[in-house]
């Protein structure tokens, strides 16, 4: 598996991958647990998906199996911010405008969103292989622009996954049922600039870690959630 990170500008750089993962977002999100949000008979994309995002992807044998989005929490693109932002102005239907305190807008603080992972990927250390490598991505092109915290819509389980990954968070609102699909949600934030990119071999040492543990396969499966828009 290797890692490709790029914005809307150099999507010309690696072929078809943007489309696989937009196909890879509307299999799971649309096809297996039936959100309602926009898609076609191929792809789901919304309004995130503009020129203010980053993707962090990962392929394997030349099929895009995993991706992940990413924005600065100072991106604005229309009427749209970034997702928890949008949330808290009651932009969002399904995400309640309590789920954080207060919305932050800073260049050092950066969302990730549509974290899928392919159902190709079926062992725990390759899906932990893969889960990695897209938060890699995510932090190098975060750093690249000032970012030291991430932040998501997880589920609370995932904070245990974060932290065999070498990327501890917390907690930053209460939690919440997801009409979609019945699961708890909370918001995390962790930061990320006092860590290392990590070496080939350190990555194959917290993957075959992160294997031993026994763990929900979903922890890896899960995904940061996306409501429809009100508007």
């Amino acid at each position: 598996m290797e890692n490709i990170t790029f914005n809307l500008t150099e999507l010309h750089k690696h072929g078809s991958a943007f489309f696989e993962f937009l196909a890879l977002r509307k299999q799971f999100f649309v096809d297996q647990l039936g959100w309602d949000i926009p898609h076609d008979d191929d792809v789901e994309m919304d309004q995130y998906d503009n020129p203010k995002a980053y993707y962090s992807l990962v392929v394997k044998d030349g099929k895009v199996v995993g991706g992940m989005r990413t924005m600065a929490t100072t991106a604005q693109w229309g009427s749209h911010t970034y997702m928890l932002r949008d949330a808290v102005d009651g932009k969002l239907i399904g995400i309640p405008a309590d789920i954080l305190p207060a919305a932050e807008v800073t260049p050092t603080v950066w969302e990730a969103t549509r974290i899928v992972i392919s159902e190709d990927i079926k062992t725990h250390a390759e899906r932990s292989a893969c889960l990695g490598m897209l938060l890699d991505g995510v932090v190098s092109q975060a750093r690249e622009h000032g970012g030291t915290e991430i932040m998501a819509l997880c589920p609370p389980v995932f904070a245990r996954t974060m932290r065999q990954l070498g990327y501890p968070v917390y907690p930053i609102g209460e939690p919440y049922i997801n009409a979609h699909d019945n699961r708890k949600y909370v918001a995390m934030k962790g930061k990320i600039a006092g860590i290392r990119a990590k070496t080939s071999d350190q990555t194959d040492a917290a993957t075959n870690q992160a294997a031993s543990l026994s763990r929900p396969t979903y922890v890896v499966q899960q995904n940061a959630v996306h409501a429809p828009s009100k508007i």
